[in-house]
């Protein structure tokens, strides 16, 4: 069975498109690309070495990160939320998260406390090494898994419309002095709490990792403010 030329043109550039995307957030994330700021598509496909397609495809999937916004008959642009606005997404996340813990807790397999073990040996790995491209990544999936692990359809579909808001927050608290250890710590707190069975400790130490996240935050964002440079994530 041969596959048209046509279908391995759109697998090629799915493909391309994917890696474009990685490359592209983390450039975003890194600072390179600063909140605020046009993104130009030339540029991008000059600076990879392929057309402008790809790049639009991997755009547009950062949209639907939140990374990006597309306004019209302007272009698209790195999107630059405000603090405010994602204070209040942390403050809802805090109780989300919290009853995400709770019920992990209350139905959790051994197999799926095995799986959040795998994830912290690897981000303890990537801490140590301050390999930020390594761990945020991880980061986002082992709260991804808490999330649908959870067994509530309900919470992962408002928490996820909230939590893609708040990408270049979560990475700009994060690169701050010590975060990647210190959020590992309280990643930790919640597997021991989950493993152990115990919801209401689960919910605690859920709500706590939320909103020591969101101090860190505002730690970084007073840090950047009275600086007179650009915000970098």
């Amino acid at each position: 069975m041969t596959i048209p030329d046509d279908a391995l043109t759109i697998l090629r550039t799915r493909s391309l498109s994917g890696v474009l995307e990685r490359e592209i957030e983390r450039a975003i994330l890194a600072g390179e690309i600063p909140p605020g700021k046009r993104v130009n598509e030339n540029h991008l496909a000059i600076r990879f070495g392929t057309s402008r397609g790809p790049v639009r495809e991997a755009l547009r999937a950062l949209e639907g990160l939140g990374l990006v916004e597309l306004i019209p008959n302007r272009g698209v642009f790195i999107r630059q939320p405000a603090v405010e606005e994602a204070i209040e997404i942390y403050d809802v996340r805090t109780v989300l998260f919290g009853l995400a813990g709770k019920l992990l807790a209350e139905r959790v397999s051994e197999a799926e406390v095995a799986r959040l073990r795998d994830y912290l040996e690897q981000m303890e790995a990537a801490a140590r090494h301050r390999d930020f491209d390594r761990y945020y990544p991880l980061n986002l999936a082992f709260h991804e898994f808490i999330i649908d692990a959870c067994g509530n359809g309900t919470l992962a579909a408002q928490y996820r419309g909230l939590v893609k808001k708040l990408h270049l927050f979560r990475a700009r608290s994060l690169v701050q002095g010590g975060g990647l250890e210190v959020s590992n710590s309280e990643h930790r707190e919640m597997v021991e709490a989950i493993a152990a069975r115990d919801p209401e400790r689960a919910q605690r130490a859920h709500s706590d990792h939320v909103a020591r996240a969101k101090a860190r935050l505002l730690a970084a964002y007073r840090k950047t403010e009275a600086q007179p440079t650009r915000l970098t994530s």
